[in-house]
């Protein structure tokens, strides 16, 4: 008799089913594993012997063969162990055969029987559910996996709570979700004196999902300003939390089931890798781009990143994703995430002109920009020069308006481009970020000085083909601040001033 038990493997965010077979057979006592599994898998034998000792149970005299089917999927983690131990334990008629159809499983198990909690379980549930199939998983993840919603769930802390409620003498009761926990305080834009340029492309910004990129020297409140960025963006919606919630479940950063319906804010070290970024390493775990997802990723001191490190964030810009390419597998993750960087115009911090100036200008602010390629910049919606922040601006009081009366306005426009996206349906973009075709040209008709001025700026060679896109997007954002139904002049030029285009060298050149 050959006794099985569902099981699944992750590939980025998707769970694909794998059947646990176990036979046992006559020949030499020997416990097989077959079916492509790695090192963790390999090892699950012994967790699955030393846990049965524990319970003072004996594994059967015989050839025990287990095979993770299908066969050319490549298995990874450690979650195998309790579909393995209940297929084993269902062949030697511990668990009724039948008890287990219905049901899938994951979770790992120590050598005395406890089933520890495992990644991915949020995942899982998920799976499980769209297969008709409940889902037994460890006690420490049941808040996790609850959150899948109506999936059947048994959160069990032992093997002998899992043999014992098959065989009816002690039920377990089906887990509840987490706490929707608050996220983490974010300092308010009031405590920012002067730099009112700049907190105006802040709130551009959060209001339309645009990159960022803050250029000044050191202390000029660069970083400052991006970190109250969070504080300008509404939560998470329903939708969005459970795709950023199955990231954070891959990545096992979700604790005791709690989520949040806070944007991540992501801010790596600039000696980060391109695996770290993009995902990738042994088992093609998420990067930073992907634990952004719906969020926003912060690279300080953009220059210093490697180069290649960089240039691998372009795709993931442009399409929303990440495909980490394996020999034997390609692993998808979602990354849609907005990018703020910061950076110094120069390797000593202080430019060109002014008090304390580069000696060695302009050579030294154009090596050091030029660490960043220029197609990594025309993917850069806004472009803020910050000049450094006077002892007069220090001297001020706190300004009138902050983070609260900025997050009103930002609320305000980005309910305007998700009304445009439900009326035009056939999955539009939500963001004006991420507007395209026929959709941006229906949300952004332009008036005709505004046409003419675009058109001067991409006929006088500042504007690629993606500046055009992306200024136009731009000049909707500034729009839907406003209240403005159409793109006016006033807009387009605003935005081609981000894109560090001057209107008055487009009009004197025309």
């Amino acid at each position: 008799m050959v006794a099985r038990v569902v099981t699944l493997a992750f590939q980025g965010v998707e769970a694909r089913r794998v059947d646990v077979e176990v036979q046992l057979t006559g020949g030499e006592v020997k416990f097989m594993l077959v079916g492509l599994g790695d090192k963790a898998v390999a090892e699950s034998r012994e967790r699955v012997r030393a846990a049965f000792a524990g319970l003072g149970l004996a594994m059967p005299a015989r050839r025990i063969i287990a095979n993770l089917a299908p066969a050319d999927l490549p298995k990874e983690g450690s979650h195998y162990d309790l579909p393995i131990a209940l297929a084993v334990m269902a062949s030697m008629g511990v668990i009724p055969p039948d008890a287990l159809a219905g049901w899938a499983a994951v979770g790992e198990l120590s050598l005395d029987g406890r089933i520890v909690g495992v990644a991915g379980a949020l995942p899982a549930a998920v799976a499980a559910g769209s297969m008709d199939l409940g889902l037994i998983c460890p006690k420490d993840c049941g808040a996790e996996a609850a959150w899948a919603g109506d999936v059947r769930l048994l959160a069990a802390p032992s093997l002998v709570a899992v043999i014992n409620h098959f065989r009816g003498t002690q039920m377990l009761s089906p887990p509840k979700p987490g706490p929707m926990v608050d996220g983490a305080r974010v300092p308010d834009l009031r405590e920012v004196k002067g730099q009112e340029q700049a907190k105006r492309a802040l709130e551009i910004a959060a209001a339309g999902g645009h990159n960022l990129l803050f250029c000044g020297p050191p202390g000029s409140g660069k970083s400052m300003m991006a970190a109250r960025l969070p504080g300008l963006l509404p939560p998470l919606t329903p939708e969005e939390l459970l795709q950023t919630s199955m990231v954070h479940s891959i990545a096992g950063l979700i604790a005791k089931g709690e989520l949040t319906r806070a944007r991540p804010f992501r801010t790596p070290h600039h000696s980060a890798s391109m695996a770290a970024l993009t995902g990738g390493g042994i088992k093609a775990k998420p990067g930073e781009v992907s634990l952004a997802h719906n969020g926003v990723l912060f690279l300080d001191e953009l220059p210093e990143f490697s180069a290649q490190a960089l240039d691998s964030l372009r795709q993931p810009l442009e399409t929303g994703e990440v495909v980490v390419a394996r020999a034997n597998a390609h692993v998808r993750y979602p990354a849609r995430f907005q990018l703020i960087a910061a950076m110094n115009p120069c390797r000593c911090g202080n430019g060109g002109a002014g008090r304390g100036a580069c000696g060695r200008a302009p050579r030294c602010q154009s090596d050091y920009q030029g660490k960043v390629s220029g197609p990594m910049m025309d993917r850069i919606d806004l472009q803020v020069d910050v000049p450094p922040v006077t002892a007069a601006d220090l001297a001020l009081p706190p300004p009138a308006e902050g983070t609260a009366e900025g997050a009103a306005r930002v609320l305000a426009a980005r309910r305007l481009q998700a009304d445009r996206a439900a009326q035009a349906g056939n999955g539009a973009a939500a963001l004006n970020a991420q507007a395209d075709g026929d959709f941006l040209d229906a949300i952004a008709a332009m008036d005709a000085p505004a046409r003419a001025l675009l058109s001067r700026a991409a006929e006088a060679g500042n504007l690629t083909a993606r500046g055009w896109i992306r200024t136009l997007r731009l000049a909707r954002t500034i729009a839907d601040l406003e209240g403005e139904p159409s793109v006016r002049r006033l807009h387009i030029a605003e935005a081609l001033i981000y894109r560090r285009v001057s209107p008055g060298m487009v009009m004197s050149g025309a």
